[in-house]
């Protein structure tokens, strides 16, 4: 089993059930907040790899949403700058296993890499269940503006 350094929004459910889901695998899961982690741009970009600038941001994030920045036509050194300065802009979570380090909760990749299986019978339905989910963007779906997130949990959704 793997110790998980996982960044994270504060009461973001998506977070919340890829800890669950990461938990019930056995691992041992430590959450920092993704908003108040003293980053820099070397730091936050080990955590991104050889990925598209554009896979490095949080679609839901507010600014994104409203139009204001548009990552399609960012550079990688503008959207580390943006990134320190707003970090609702980094695509959640990071996770961070040993020296590998990974951006976003694609399941079938974390499972490749550190295994979802879970450890006990008792926690089989409920893996199953959130393997079958998107765990990869907001869970409030697309019918509501995300203006409300902000430092802690979302307003909106309990």
């Amino acid at each position: 089993m793997a110790r998980v350094i996982f960044y994270e929004k504060p009461g973001c459910k998506n977070n919340t059930r890829q800890k669950v889901l990461l938990t019930a695998a056995g691992h041992q899961v430590i959450a920092y907040s993704l908003l108040t982690e003293p980053w820099t741009k070397e730091r936050l970009k080990s955590f991104f790899g050889d990925r598209p600038v554009i896979e490095w941001f949080n679609k839901a994030a507010p600014s994104i949403k409203s139009g204001e920045v548009n990552p399609e036509k960012i550079d990688a050194e503008t959207a580390l700058m943006m990134m320190l300065r707003d970090p609702l802009l980094i695509r959640r979570p990071l996770l961070e296993v040993g020296e590998q380090r990974e951006v976003g909760f694609d399941v079938e990749k974390i499972d490749a890499w550190i295994g979802l299986k879970p450890v006990d019978e008792s926690f089989k339905a409920m893996s199953e269940n959130l393997m079958q989910q998107d765990l990869q963007g907001c869970a409030h779906g697309n019918n509501h503006e995300h203006q409300h997130h902000g430092e802690g949990s979302c307003k909106n959704h309990g």
